[in-house]
């Protein structure tokens, strides 16, 4: 069967490929359809009514084409791929230093699940790019509009599947804090052109002899286009563009994506052309070349397919704004070779020099460039679409540029001094070697002439030694001199309102807060009271902002205490992101801080613990008492509802610092405090016998109840607690475990249910014991974490640990002393000190007194000595006198049999009173004096 005549435009060209795929290929009739597919999609292209301008992202040979366009025939109408929400920040865009991201930001979800939240999409702009020569020129230049068609932000969340979290890049690590500007962010760019085959990308790289994809297109497509006609220019990009559009696998959901997003992009076209009236030929579309050559029925305006149906967005709340990107964060968010939009940037402005082409660039744009004077270009004719462009093209044999030595030369002499002064040992004759291994790198990669790639390799073989020895390897430093990681910067009148407001509120300081350096703050609150809001900004900013934006370097904010010196580190000009998304959540600082105290205690992981770190940064940063009651109220919520006491260490230790705090700064203890006190003591006498036998509940947190029951003991039973509840909690309390066993009988002792003499019996037991010797430290464990709520017991604790080293022989004792400093070491590492204080106060200072010591719990009592209680007059010694039965009852309990003495008995002077007082009554005759004014002195004796 005879094949038929090639037709249309690029019928030759279809018919050598054909042939080509019949001679060459294993399967022809589908590598035909291929290649013959690409033709037509390029056809289809060309012959559409609305120019379609394809560019690939941060790439100079766009840009180029785009100036070469606009300068031949302005348009009049401009549909940009981009996030139609986003239109109004561009104007924005004036005011800041290039490169810098537009992001969308939302923390208020509707319509999204919880767990996505916070949302957060970028879209990075930089000089060298077709978008931002579109957008600098519609912006400028009167009677142009600019039209953004792609999806909206919320959109681009409607569109993800519900069972998967977007997310953005991959971390990156935190030794680029450069690459971290975007986060996690979702990037969005216009022209996303990547092989989606592996095996496509994987089969270039090898035989292109390079290592990025970032690579192998500036050596093949971004270096020849640069030179190309714009009509070769948008042939070639709609090619690449239909073969990776091609080479995706079928029914892939991204595939969905990007077909949902070309209809939308022509319905809203098709919408705005019906509105305005604008005629086709005076617009033009600028679209990612992926795009361009695009299947779907709404393609064309001659298309007869209904309209895409656009959903409505959702209830969440969007903010916009902008944030400083890099070319580092550009390369993190998309995958790029690292130094690739570097080097893009030092070819966009060598292409720029030239080719004489004079970019476009928003009036008042900060730019440490001085800006040229437009050159005139002659206008073109419209593109022409009757020429085949391609067919010559891809015949041609690559150009074969010279060897630009004086430009290779520079560089090796400038990674050498570069080198040199970040510590390595280089030399002329390592600039003479890397001059040379850049040539044969070229050579053995069939290379004209070598490549910025090609050039750090020979640097990183030649000068790169087996240690870096400072923060920058040969690699980093090749980036840095072949362009640098350019930072981008939001100028101050596109800051959002809260942002403004922090570096005005911190103006009194004197410092270029805008910088990126990090500046050294001093703050003399007593010789400059004027500062001191801007110190309590700092301090919110603190607890606000990344630990590196704001750094205190001396002075303390805590409860009751407030520095009169402090100095600061602050580097909020390289934390500039974290300041804008800041702005996003509110208009001032103290707002913001009030938001998120307010979310920390209402949200689904909100403990009792943290309502209290709460309530306790709301006292240090706000002086807000409405706020401090509600959080406070907030926290005596969730300790009634807790069943577990895993944070009762931290409760304990909040809860007290802020009666401490309370009792000493106000008259009366604040009613939520009171209700604190009274809800935990009722709240962990309910938990303290299941805390007990649980083996998940550690033993740090049974010390913490009793610690919080003890020591709040006289406050709840002032405000109605009933101290029986604590009693019967430990009555029903039957541990097993030896720490918890030692922790009850502490308790017990503290209620006066266990004798010391009891107590000190038992553990003599337990050391008599061969078989519970071993386990005896974590009885000692256990009467260690009982030092906070029973500190009465740290002398006893002294003395079972002596008497357990004086005893024990050196079999069982050096067995034992590991088991005993490990588990110290893990379960009481915060009261080991008061039991080494405890010890140190009790035996010798010197070794020798150390022979004629006796401990104190070895002494017999010397009655001897003792004399009898002197009882003073009046009618309460008369009183008891009168009755001691009371008295005599007490004395039996405790153990005592001294009788009575009358107060006139033998020894005492008359009337009872003290000898001191009758030799010397002159005080207590000005005392009795003071008290009763009205009568003569009075004699006391």
């Amino acid at each position: 069967m005879t094949a038929p005549a090639p037709t249309g435009l690029f019928g030759a060209l279809r018919e050598q490929l054909t042939d080509a795929a019949a001679t060459f290929a294993d399967s022809p009739d589908a590598l035909a359809g291929i290649l013959a597919g690409m033709v037509d999609d390029v056809d289809r292209a060309l012959g559409e009514r609305l120019e379609i301008f394809p560019v690939c992202h941060h790439s100079p040979a766009s840009a180029l084409a785009m100036v070469r366009r606009l300068r031949a025939r302005p348009p009049k109408v401009i549909y940009l791929e981009l996030c139609e929400d986003l239109r109004p920040l561009l104007d924005e865009l004036r005011n800041c230093r290039l490169p810098v991201a537009v992001q969308a930001f939302a923390t208020e979800l509707d319509g999204f699940p919880a767990e996505w939240s916070p949302l957060s999409v970028v879209a990075p702009v930089t000089e060298a790019s077709a978008e931002y020569q579109a957008i600098a020129y519609a912006l400028d230049t009167p009677g142009v509009e600019l039209v953004l068609v792609d999806r909206s932000t919320d959109h681009v969340y409607q569109w993800t599947p519900r069972d998967d979290r977007p997310t953005g890049p991959d971390p990156t690590p935190a030794t680029d804090e450069d690459g971290a500007l975007h986060g996690d962010a979702i990037g969005v760019e216009i022209g996303d052109l990547r092989p989606r085959f592996a095996e496509l990308e994987s089969y270039l790289l090898h035989h292109g002899k390079v290592r990025h994809w970032s690579e192998w297109w500036e050596q093949y497509v971004e270096r020849p286009l640069a030179e190309a006609d714009y009509d070769t220019y948008r042939q070639v990009m709609v090619l690449i563009g239909s073969l990776f559009r091609r080479l995706r696998p079928a029914r892939d959901a991204a595939d969905d994506r990007d077909a949902d997003r070309e209809r939308h992009m022509w319905t809203r076209m098709r919408q705005h052309l019906a509105a305005t009236g604008v005629d086709p030929a005076d617009c033009l579309h600028v679209c990612g070349a992926f795009h361009a050559a695009s299947h779907v029925e709404q393609f064309g305006l001659d298309s007869t397919a209904p309209d895409f149906p656009i959903s409505p967005r959702t209830g969440t709340r969007w903010r916009y704004g902008l944030i400083p990107s890099s070319h580092s964060a550009i390369e993190a968010q998309f995958g790029l070779a690292p130094g690739a939009v570097s080097i893009a940037a030092a070819n966009w402005t060598a292409a720029l020099g030239r080719t004489r082409l004079t970019p476009y660039r928003l009036a008042g744009q900060q730019t440490g460039k001085k800006g040229r004077r437009a050159r005139a270009t002659p206008a073109s004719a419209a593109p022409d679409a009757s020429t085949d462009r391609l067919t010559g093209f891809l015949a041609a044999p690559p150009p074969l540029d010279g060897l630009d030595e004086a430009e290779l030369r520079g560089w090796c002499v400038d990674i050498v001094r570069l080198a040199r002064r970040n510590g390595y040992l280089a030399s002329t004759a390592d600039a003479i070697a890397v001059f040379e291994t850049s040539i044969l790198l070229a050579n053995l990669r069939n290379r004209a002439r070598p490549t910025p790639y090609d050039f750090a390799d020979a640097a990183v073989t030649c000068i790169e030694k087996d240690v870096v020895p400072g923060r920058r390897d040969v690699r980093r430093l090749c980036e840095i001199l072949l362009g640098g990681d350019r930072i981008g910067q939001v100028g101050y009148d596109s800051l959002p309102p809260l942002a403004r407001d922090v570096l005005d509120r911190l103006a009194p300081l004197g410092l270029d807060l805008e910088r990126r350096t990090v500046q050294r703050a001093l703050l003399d609150l007593r010789a400059e009271p004027a500062l001191a809001p801007c110190s309590d900004l700092l301090w919110m900013l603190r607890h606000l902002l990344p630990a590196d934006a704001v750094r205190p370097i001396m002075g303390e904010r805590r409860l009751g205490h407030r520095s009169t010196q402090e100095s600061w580190d602050l580097a909020l000009g390289r934390n500039q992101r974290a300041l804008i998304e800041l702005g996003y959540e509110g208009v001032t600082v103290e707002q913001v801080l009030e938001q998120r105290l307010r979310r920390a205690v209402r949200g689904p992981d909100a403990t009792a613990a943290r309502a209290l770190a709460a309530v306790e940064d709301a006292v240090r940063l706000l002086d807000s008492p409405r706020l401090v009651d509600e959080l406070g109220a907030r926290a005596v919520e969730l300790l009634a509802a807790e069943r577990t006491v895993d944070d009762a260490p931290e409760v304990l230790r909040r809860i007290r610092r802020l009666l401490a705090h309370h009792r000493t700064t106000a008259p009366a203890l604040p009613a939520w405090c009171q209700a604190f006190v009274t809800t935990g003591y009722a709240h962990y006498c309910t938990l303290l016998p299941t805390a007990f036998v649980d083996e998940a509940t550690g033993v740090r947190q049974v010390g913490a109840m009793l610690g919080f029951l003890f020591s709040m003991e006289s406050l709840a039973l002032s405000l109605g607690c009933d101290r029986s509840q604590l009693e019967l909690a430990v009555a029903q309390a039957h541990p097993e475990a030896p720490a918890k066993l030692a922790l009850l009988w502490a308790a017990r002792h503290q209620l006066g249910l266990l004798p010391l003499a009891l107590l000190r019996e038992r553990c003599a037991e337990l050391l008599a014991n061969p078989l519970v010797v071993p386990a005896f430290p974590h009885y000692l464990s256990g009467f260690v974490h009982a030092l906070d709520p029973v500190p009465g017991l740290a002398p006893f604790v002294v003395e079972t640990m002596s008497a357990a080293f004086a005893g024990l022989p050196d079999p069982v004792l050096l067995p034992w002393l590991p088991t005993l400093i490990t588990t110290l070491r893990e379960h009481g590492p915060e009261l080991v000190p008061l039991l080494v204080r405890e010890a140190e106060r009790t035996f010798p200072a010197t070794l020798a007194a150390l022979d004629d010591w006796t401990p104190p719990w070895a002494a017999a009592p010397d009655t001897s000595t003792l004399t009898p209680t002197l009882v003073g007059t009046g009618p309460l010694a008369d009183m008891l006198a009168a009755h001691p039965d009371a008295l005599d009852a007490v004395a039996a309990l405790l153990g005592c049999d001294a009788s009575w003495r009358s107060p006139a008995g033998p020894g005492l002077p008359a009337g009872g009173g003290s000898p001191l007082l009758a030799a010397h009554p002159d005080t207590a005759d000005a005392v009795a004096a003071l008290l009763t004014p009205d009568r003569p002195g009075v004699s006391v004796g």
